[in-house]
């Protein structure tokens, strides 16, 4: 089981713990900005990349999915 800690509260924090603890966190995907471009990876493996979010802050999360569907989207101005 991962352990993680949320930066930032709110949507993203029910969805990843969600994602992590009642659902399959592979069947979602994380798109977020790494300086002027876009990655995307699979949730799991975004909570291991950012290392719980000290390394990627929940604030550069774009977008996030289950399969094809938007369950998250930051506002853009």
């Amino acid at each position: 089981m991962l352990y993680y800690t949320m930066v930032k509260k709110g949507k993203i924090e029910e969805i990843f713990s969600k994602a992590l603890y009642a659902d399959n966190p592979l069947d979602y995907t994380v798109i977020y900005r790494d300086f002027e471009n876009f990655k995307q990876v699979n949730l799991k493996d975004f909570v291991l990349l950012s290392e719980h979010f000290q390394l990627i802050p929940a604030t550069r999360i774009i977008k996030i999915l289950k399969g094809n569907e938007i369950i998250y989207q930051k506002h853009t101005q």
